[in-house]
């Protein structure tokens, strides 16, 4: 069993370094508030059980809201390396056809570019 004082300290926390998939789409609301989104790719790299080096990517949706869309619509473009920390945000909604559907994104507290050879 899990330490109580263990479980208090747990949040919703994610940290990635990737690259960024596209250039940051920024949305302007009416109440003057930003949001932007964007795509990061996170390579992981292994030998498969044949022993065939392995180059896998996966796509992380990323949004950033205020004053964070300004710095990330300045810097980040398509292909920047960066690293991010944020928190998980699963949503369900349902389609134009009916359907329910589920996304995950990560709603960014912190991000730095970095030089893609720091990866």
């Amino acid at each position: 069993m899990v330490n109580d004082k263990i479980m208090e300290r747990i949040k919703n926390s994610v940290r990635l370094t990737g690259f960024a998939g596209i250039d940051p789409v920024v949305i302007n609301f009416a109440n003057e508030k930003k949001m932007a989104r964007l795509s990061l790719g996170v390579h992981e790299f292994y030998k498969n059980s044949l022993g065939e080096a392995v180059d896998q990517t996966q796509w992380f949706n990323l949004i950033f809201w205020n004053q964070k869309v300004d710095l990330v619509e300045n810097i980040v473009k398509k292909g920047s390396a960066m690293r991010i920390e944020g928190k998980l945000s699963a949503q369900t909604y349902t389609d134009k056809n009916g359907e329910q559907r589920h996304m995950t994104e990560i709603i960014v507290n912190n991000m730095e570019v970095v030089d893609k050879y720091e990866l």
